[in-house]
Parts: C-alpha cells; structure tokens; sequence
C-alpha cells in the first residue's frame, strides 16, 4: 500500500519518488498545497474505491498517515 500511495503522490507533486517516506509531511516535507492535498485524494480515492471525508482528510498529514488509514478502510 505505502509504495502505491508513494507513487501517486510523486506522480502528483512531481518530485522523486525515493524522497518520499512514512515520516513525510506532506505539506511541510513535500511542498504539497492545499490544492495538491485535494486533487492528491480525488486520486487516491479514484484508485482505492474509496471515500475520504473532510474529517479524515484534515488528520492526514503524514504519508504513513495516509498509508494507515487507507489500509484500514480497505479493510
């Protein structure tokens, strides 16, 4: 799961994937903005068949944050 998530979200930001780890914040670590957060989840759940609240999405600030929850709504 981590690595897919890595993958969308340098494909999204455009950096090196290999820089991304669990530890990353995504805003501060990354460069990500807010509408790089939004459009990063409109994928995310495209892929995973998922839906991310607002209320989750606003406690996802890690890329291990994001992994975690994705695996636990995945099931």
């Amino acid at each position: 799961m981590f690595d897919k998530i890595k993958q969308i979200i340098a494909k999204q930001l455009r950096i090196d994937a290999n820089t991304i780890t669990k530890e990353s914040n995504i805003i501060e670590d990354l460069g990500a903005d807010s509408l790089d957060l939004v459009e990063m989840l409109m994928t995310i759940e495209d892929n995973m068949g998922i839906i991310v609240s607002d209320d989750d999405a606003a406690r996802l600030k890690t890329v291990g944050d994001v992994t975690a929850f994705l695996e636990r709504a995945a099931g």
